[in-house]
């Protein structure tokens, strides 16, 4: 069986890197952009800086920002109508995967009207046409939606994520500019770390994974391991490095795969609207301990790129427990909880482990697992 990758046909990557909208818009010959922003990015000037390139240039543009941190189905509806009428014929995403998200769920909307439902899209949707060109910004350094193939919505009616696959939804152009990120407070900028590291760690374990993938993930695991304890702390280094390191994260995960980390994190925002990177962070040493059987000598990988020193002469029992305490290590440092306590109530286990089973991420896991190990899992973070 063929191994498929996606990436962005072009990336920018750097202080500034926002100043080359305005040349890929003009030389693309687009006319009028169609800018999904947060109302809070909106309000704190991030996204007038993108504002700004396009004025300057004389760029014309619309300004969309009905978009709630985990994104619904009518943010996309109201996104999509928007777009209709605004006379756009590209898009900028400027945000984390909120924006990214709606952005890529209305683009698919608008060039295949047939999935107008939007719960249609979710899984693998059998659309036919590339999505409108999405010019894509993040001003989080986790996500790495502005390099993935995937988008989640959620259904307020139902409680629930709902997990989107599509290759012909990845944005044409990333603009990955650390500047954008400088003002991510250090809570947002802890979780949307902790998120790239699970994206990594998930992604090399997954049972998709394979020889270029792993490549990816083990390098992002380096450089975040090395850069979010100063990322937080907002120096320049570790704000750029995280930049990069959640972004090749991004570059391989999109590809092979998550697990049920993220399969049990996606629940937690639909029901508590829990920070994704906060839930994928607490979960996610619970799993690697569940999953360590099943990983082979991965996690010896882990460790080393963790920063562990001797991995080479431990025993597989040693590595498999230092991969886990550099992350519980490096979560703990840059302030996530360590349990469900103050998230998860006991009676809505059964909802939630129900849900994780059935979100697309499930069957990514290395190991088999099922609607009671689910429960047991979170049972034992709270």
């Amino acid at each position: 069986m063929a191994n498929r990758f996606v990436l962005n046909e072009t990336s920018y990557h750097g202080a500034g890197a926002i100043a080359e909208i305005a040349g890929e818009a003009q030389g693309r010959g687009y006319q009028k952009a169609f800018v999904c922003s947060d109302p809070d990015l909106v309000k704190f000037g991030v996204t007038k800086k993108v504002l700004d390139v396009l004025e300057q240039a004389g760029l014309a543009y619309e300004l969309y920002s009905n978009i709630k941190p985990n994104p619904t189905i009518e943010n996309v509806q109201t996104g999509v109508e928007a777009f209709k009428a605004s006379g756009a014929d590209y898009i900028i995403a400027i945000g984390g995967g909120s924006s990214m998200d709606t952005a890529k769920a209305v683009g698919i909307i608008i060039t295949n009207p047939e999935f107008a439902d939007v719960r249609s899209l979710e899984g693998v949707a059998p659309t036919r046409n590339k999505c409108v060109p999405i010019f894509a910004v993040p001003t989080t350094a986790g996500t790495a939606a502005e390099v993935t193939i995937n988008y989640v919505i959620t259904d307020v009616e139902k409680n629930r994520k709902m997990v989107c696959v599509d290759p012909k939804d990845i944005p044409v152009i990333a603009f990955v500019d650390p500047d954008m990120m400088s003002s991510m407070p250090k809570g947002l900028t802890a979780a949307t770390g902790m998120d790239a590291l699970t994206h990594a760690i998930e992604g090399y374990i997954t049972a998709g994974a394979w020889e270029l993938s792993d490549m990816f993930h083990l390098k992002a695991i380096e450089i975040i391991a090395r850069s979010l304890r100063g990322a937080v702390d907002n120096t320049p280094e570790g704000r750029a490095d995280m930049a990069l390191g959640q972004y090749v994260a991004g570059m391989g995960f999109s590809n092979v795969g998550l697990g049920i980390v993220h399969s049990m994190a996606h629940p937690l925002g639909a029901l508590y609207d829990t920070p994704h990177g906060v839930a994928n962070a607490i979960i996610l040493p619970t799993v690697m301990e569940y999953n360590a059987e099943a990983t082979g000598e991965k996690y010896r990988e882990i460790a080393r790129a963790m920063g562990v020193s001797g991995v080479d002469s431990m025993t597989k029992e040693e590595y498999r427990r230092a991969a886990i305490d550099a992350v519980k290590k490096l979560s703990q440092d840059v302030g996530i909880p360590a349990d469900l306590k103050e998230i998860v109530k006991r009676e809505d286990i059964p909802f939630l482990a129900q849900s994780a089973y059935d979100d697309a991420c499930r069957p990514g896991n290395p190991k088999e697992t099922s609607v009671e190990d689910i429960t047991a899992l979170y049972e034992s973070l709270i």
